[in-house]
This record gives structure tokens, C-alpha cells and sequence, in this order.
């Protein structure tokens, strides 16, 4: 990190924060070390897997090789902000239901990318569901309870 800081508004879960950030703070870091946010993981740090997958003005971004500075004045929402209190999301439930959750590790990627394809698309195809789901890896499902979550999901959010 550098010592150079630079002010940062950002509203993430709909919340407003405004600190102080190194220039060089990646978004995950700004996720995890300032806000204790740790639903967002830490894998590849090089934009290869999507475990960091986080929506930015509601476009799916991997936030280890964003820096938190491009998001000033922008919405963040994590896996944190799905759902209300201790109610899941609908697109939490059916991964859940689907068994798409193996080790879990991936799964918070998974679910704002499926989020952000269902928010523009309320009934994808499966080569859609591919298509949009093509920057997250996961080593455990191999793939079809995933995609059978996000089929899942689209009903029950718009059935």
C-alpha cells in the first residue's frame, strides 16, 4: 500500500462510508480490512475466479482488482446486503435447495453474479446462465447444480 491517501464516499449495503484510503487499496481489501465485510472472499487476487464478485452500480465486478478509489460515489452491494435480517435472499435459497453450495467458498461470487443476470434478465436461458456465469470458478459442483440454482432462483423471484 502507499503511503498517499485519497477520500472515499462509497454507499455499500446501503450504507454511506467515507474514509481515507490508500490509492493502491483494492475494493476487496477496503471490503474485508475497513468494513469487516467477510462474505466477499480472497482467492486469486488476479481477476480469474470470481469468489470476490461484488456489484458496483449493479454490474458484477471482481473487487480484487478493483481499487476501492473506482468506486467513489458508486453503490456497492455484497453478499451481506442480500436478504433482510435473517431471511434469505431468493437466489440464496435456491442454491441452497439445489445443493449448489458444496464448500461454499465460491458461492458468494456465484450468487451477486446470478443476482445482477437476473436483475436484467428474468428468465435466462441456460446458454445465458453459462454465458453470465463464465468468470466464476467453482472445484467442487461442476456446474450443473449452479445452473439449476439460477433456474431455480428465477422462478421464485419472478414466477
Amino acid at each position: 500500500m502507499t503511503n498517499t491517501k485519497t477520500y472515499l464516499e462509497i454507499t455499500v449495503n446501503g450504507e454511506l462510508h467515507q474514509d481515507m484510503v490508500p490509492d493502491d487499496m483494492t475494493l476487496l481489501s477496503y471490503l474485508r480490512d475497513e468494513l469487516n465485510l467477510m462474505g466477499t472472499k480472497k482467492a486469486c487476487g488476479a481477476g480469474e475466479c470470481g469468489a470476490c464478485t461484488v456489484l458496483l452500480d449493479g454490474r458484477p465486478v471482481y473487487s480484487c482488482i478493483t481499487l476501492a478509489l473506482q468506486a467513489h460515489g458508486k453503490s456497492v452491494l455484497t453478499i451481506e446486503g442480500l436478504g433482510s435480517g435473517s431471511k434469505l435472499h431468493p437466489i440464496q435459497e435456491a442454491f441452497i435447495e439445489s445443493g449448489a453450495i458444496q464448500c461454499g467458498f465460491c458461492t458468494p461470487g456465484f450468487i451477486m453474479t446470478t443476482k445482477a443476470l437476473l436483475d436484467k434478465n428474468h428468465n435466462p436461458s441456460e446458454e445465458e446462465i453459462k454465458e453470465a456465469l463464465a468468470g466464476n470458478l467453482c472445484r467442487c459442483t461442476g456446474y450443473v447444480q449452479i445452473i439449476e440454482a439460477v433456474k431455480l432462483a428465477a422462478k421464485k423471484m419472478y414466477a
